[in-house]
């Protein structure tokens, strides 16, 4: 799994585009599969993610400190794609980050670092207008 470990001598370690390419298979297959509870999450993940009393982007980022705690690649790819879409930027990234060390100790500076690797990835893209 990217992430686990390094890609090669020189090439720089993806906790973002390569854990959500590793997943696109499998998931597909597991939606194709179950697609009713597939559809129940999404109407779960828009109601739970869409702007109210907190705005979209706030969301996004309570959604990847929760990512972080729970040790999650492929939900810390997501959510941190999402932020950058939502338009956080990397310092916003850097303190929802920052809170999760507060709960969750030793593997948030793991995670954390993940995550905020994988915000950067898609900042960064974004930045070049290729986040897709």
């Amino acid at each position: 799994m990217a992430g686990k470990g390094p890609e090669g001598k020189g090439k720089p370690v993806s906790y973002g585009r390569a854990v959500q390419e590793e997943l696109r298979a499998p998931g597909r297959a597991l939606r194709q599969a179950i697609p009713a509870v597939y559809q129940g999450y999404r109407e779960l993940h828009d109601a739970a993610l869409g702007a109210g009393a907190l705005d979209a982007k706030t969301k996004e980022l309570i959604a990847l400190a929760i990512s972080v705690v729970r040790e999650c690649d492929g939900c810390i790819a997501a959510h941190a794609r999402s932020a950058v879409r939502q338009g956080a930027g990397p310092q916003e990234a850097a303190e929802a980050i920052g809170v999760t060390f507060l709960l969750n100790g030793g593997p948030a500076t793991v995670y954390g670092a993940r995550a905020f690797a994988a915000f950067n990835e898609y900042y960064a893209a974004h930045e070049g207008n290729t986040v897709s």
